[in-house]
């Protein structure tokens, strides 16, 4: 079994992509728009936006694999309730990613040493996925 993060940006998915290719690397590895789809009634359903908004995408961070969607194209997505943790080996490259999905978001807990880690943050970034940032966990926690 695996779970993967599924995130629905309401009309937003286009410009969260291109934001994460920018800020942590991510790799893009499909994208169906809603006119491509093979069931026409996709199209039909979201007549508003004429096909060009994202149904389904997958992209890489890092190790992982997440996918995305622009879902109903309200405008408003709404992330509650979950987080994503990034975990990086290095203090640097744990803060250029932190001030990276700060841009244009929130800084929720800034970056401090921790019990559990050199380093420990969490931003909501400009689209409100809560992110988690640590560098270099503790050993043995």
């Amino acid at each position: 079994m695996r779970v993967q993060p599924y995130l629905v940006f309401d009309g937003r998915c286009e410009e969260a992509l291109t934001f994460y290719q920018k800020a942590l690397g991510a790799e893009i590895l499909s994208l169906m728009r809603f006119r491509d789809s093979p069931i026409p009634e996709a199209l039909d359903a979201r007549p508003f936006h004429n096909g060009e908004k994202i149904m389904n995408s997958s992209f890489r961070l890092g190790d992982s694999l997440l996918m995305a969607s622009d879902g109903s194209c309200s405008g408003n997505p709404e992330f509650k309730g979950i987080s994503l943790s990034i975990n990086v080996p290095e203090v640097g490259e744990a803060n250029r990613i932190f001030a990276a999905l700060a841009e244009g978001g929130e800084v929720l807990v800034p970056m401090t040493e921790t019990f559990f880690a050199q380093c420990f943050g969490i931003v909501a970034d400009r689209f409100g996925v809560s992110w988690l940032v640590l560098a270099a966990p503790v050993a043995g926690v």
